[in-house]
């Protein structure tokens, strides 16, 4: 226990003294290598045939020692140099919404003339280190490039730096490990997890200087009324969700009455989410939010100390999303 929060410790503090950025060239100053499992044994295995060869003056036991030994050195030369000189430079993730991966792209750049075997990325995670690191691995051919997917889950909504990142080798022995330490400076955006079966979308509220009456809500939670469709009606008025009883000849279509959203406006409000803890509100309205936009619905949106005016369109989406997230 008490070493293991010794290890946990000494890791943040190292982790800390990393710099930031979003590209990174290895060089000899944050390129690390140890030996391996294997490579202690190799080692051990040396000693010996070394100490039984000088007992039994061996030639052939000298010989073998010395070449295995000689294979052993030229392999740490070339496992250091699969990393060493290589650049990675981060792509950074597109929001994503809480309880999904969030995925980035790592590009591994090579400028010299030989393939780079073996490198491993993963995102480096203390708390599951004992059931192992998830790796990516790939070879980076000569004079070239080679994208890396990595993904890992944000523990909740808002914005979230990119944990730190980890390279290594083994190549060509096994006997060295070659790692590297990275922190990447890009940050995600996690929006909250929308309620899975959330309410019908809140009635609209009568503009300024329109009828007091309220929108009638449908079972389907749109928020507009809704009639039969009429020969020149916009397409982007059908609700394609009603259309499965229709005819051949259009009979059974309804369309939205844009008469009606003339004179109301949906606000989808902070306070009318009900009885529920901040974080089941923000699933709602993001479930709304989502609702409304899939509805091609004009929509604002209201939050202690935020208000946005009623919009369409991806950007509006994005928009009321960051105010969720970032609420």
């Amino acid at each position: 226990m008490g070493a293991t929060f010794l290890r946990g410790r000494l890791q943040q503090w190292w982790q800390s003294r990393l710099p930031l950025s979003d590209s990174v060239l290895l060089t000899q100053r944050n390129v690390y290598i140890l030996p391996t499992r294997p490579g202690l044994m190799l080692a051990l295995t040396l000693l010996v045939l070394l100490v039984a060869s000088i007992n039994y003056q061996l030639n052939l036991g000298y010989l073998l020692t010395f070449l295995l030994a000689g294979s052993a050195v030229t392999g740490m030369h070339v496992c250091h140099g699969t990393l060493r000189g290589l650049a990675m430079n981060l792509i950074a993730p597109p929001p994503q919404h809480a309880g999904a991966a969030a995925i980035f792209y790592v590009k591994l750049t090579n400028t010299r003339r030989s393939v780079r075997h073996g490198i491993g990325l993963s995102v480096l995670n203390p708390i599951n280190a004992k059931n192992g690191l998830h790796w990516a691995w790939t070879d980076v051919p000569a004079e070239g490039s080679s994208t890396v997917q990595v993904a890992f889950t944000p523990p909740r909504r808002g914005l979230h730096r990119l944990p730190t990142l980890t390279a290594e080798t083994r190549f060509p022995l096994g006997t060295f490990r070659v790692w590297t330490l990275w922190r990447p400076a890009a940050q995600v955006l996690v929006y909250p997890a929308p309620e899975r079966q959330p309410p019908p979308l809140p009635p609209g509220e009568p503009r300024s200087g329109a009828a007091s009456a309220t929108a009638r809500v449908q079972s389907s939670g749109d928020f507009d009324s809704i009639r039969s469709y009429r020969r020149g009606d916009p397409l982007k008025l059908v609700m394609w969700k009603k259309a499965a009883k229709a005819d051949e000849q259009g009979n059974g279509l309804v369309v939205r009455d844009a008469q009606q959203a003339q004179r109301h406006e949906l606000w989808l409000d902070f306070v009318q989410t009900g009885s529920l803890d901040t974080e089941g509100r923000l699933a709602r309205l993001c479930a709304w939010v989502l609702q409304a936009d899939k509805l091609s619905l004009s929509y604002g949106l209201r939050l202690p100390g935020v208000q946005i005016k009623p919009s369409s369109g991806e950007a509006h989406k994005r928009l009321c999303l960051e105010a969720l997230a970032l609420c």
